[in-house]
């Protein structure tokens, strides 16, 4: 089969490779989409600690089974999934508290384990272990299901952030992830969405599909004066960052109203990690900061079941779809910002 897998930074090869088994408690899927993310431009360009080459790349997965394994029960041949990225351990103290978000042992596809840049993919043991192989719902498409694994991301940032009916919200970033925000903030009744971003066009093209109730392009103006002047200077309930830039995260704080909470969901570069952080407002307005890393197996559920619903509709967010011989150009879109979210369609 062919198969999209990383050597080194800068060196993904196209290339054929065998079809894999299943082995005990596997199955194989054919892979329908896999949708890319900055993750897969980062992995790309700068490798991981977590990858040893070759490795097959590729981790918001959806696909139908083509061979189930030994053990394996509930799950037939034809059966629509989506795959879980992230993959708890499911017996650590954390699990067991029910935080499998931040699992010590945590593995993920594409990283330890062959991704779905690929024809066929094994979705190894350890995810129907932790209950990470999802039925794909009546009505909902591959392409929309493969979105289910950012989103689910998503609803643990809101979650964690208490994003609640009434609630004023701003999102630093127009890409996938920020639209996302943007649409799962209204379906948890927040009263007025406030949307940020430097790339004018990215933002103008976010803001066509996401609908905020207002777009900031900080490049053209003060992104805290602003959104000051957008909730008549109280600032906001809650700010999400969705974009691995400090200045978007000094900036947030500012924004933040009175017992306000600060979401810091994009991660920062390896080498750029710290911030300058105004310690007293965090002080004097009882601010909360919170962070976000992945999601659960429940999450991706929820995610799915919020896409088949209706509630956070994902199709129109997907902008492009390549064949898998030009995966490296999807990621050449993606690292450009020309797209929303693009889906490879091996």
């Amino acid at each position: 089969m062919r198969a999209a897998r990383f050597h080194a930074p800068g060196d993904i090869r196209l290339e054929d490779v065998a079809e894999p088994a299943a082995g005990p408690g596997d199955v194989v899927i054919r892979v329908r989409n896999c949708s890319t993310c900055g993750t897969d431009v980062k992995i790309s360009r700068h490798g991981h600690h977590h990858i040893v080459p070759p490795r097959t790349m590729g981790h918001e997965i959806a696909g139908e089974i083509s061979e189930v394994g030994d053990g394996v029960s509930g799950f037939a041949v034809g059966d629509r999934v989506q795959v879980i990225a992230a993959i708890p351990c499911g017996v650590c103290p954390d699990c067991l508290a029910g935080r499998m978000t931040v699992c010590p042992n945590q593995t993920s596809m594409g990283y330890h384990y062959d991704g779905a840049f690929a024809q066929y993919c094994r979705v190894p043991a350890v995810v129907l272990a932790v209950d990470g192989l999802n039925r794909i719902p009546e009505g909902v498409g591959f392409p929309e299901a493969s979105v289910a694994e950012p989103l689910a991301c998503v609803i643990n940032g809101q979650e964690l952030a208490r994003v609640a009916k009434g609630d004023d919200v701003v999102v630093l970033g127009a890409g996938p992830i920020g639209c996302l925000h943007v649409r799962l903030a209204r379906a948890n009744g927040a009263a007025r969405v406030m949307l940020v971003d430097l790339n004018q066009a990215r933002l103008e093209q976010a803001a066509e599909l996401a609908r905020p109730d207002a777009a900031v392009w900080s490049a053209d103006q003060d992104p805290v004066a602003a959104v000051m002047a957008l909730t008549e200077g109280r600032g906001v309930d809650v700010a999400i960052t969705a974009t691995a830039a400090g200045a978007a995260q000094e900036q947030a704080l500012q924004m933040v109203a009175r017992r306000g909470r600060l979401s810091l969901f994009g991660g920062l570069p390896k080498d750029r990690p710290t911030i300058t952080l105004d310690s007293n407002l965090v002080h004097y307005r009882e601010l909360m900061l919170v962070g976000a890393n992945g999601s659960s197996p429940e999450h991706n559920a929820r995610a799915l079941d919020h896409i088949a619903t209706g509630l956070v509709p994902v199709a129109d967010l997907i902008t492009h779809r390549l064949p898998l011989d030009d995966v490296l150009d999807g990621l050449e879109i993606v690292a450009d910002g020309a797209a929303i979210k693009v889906t490879i369609e091996p």
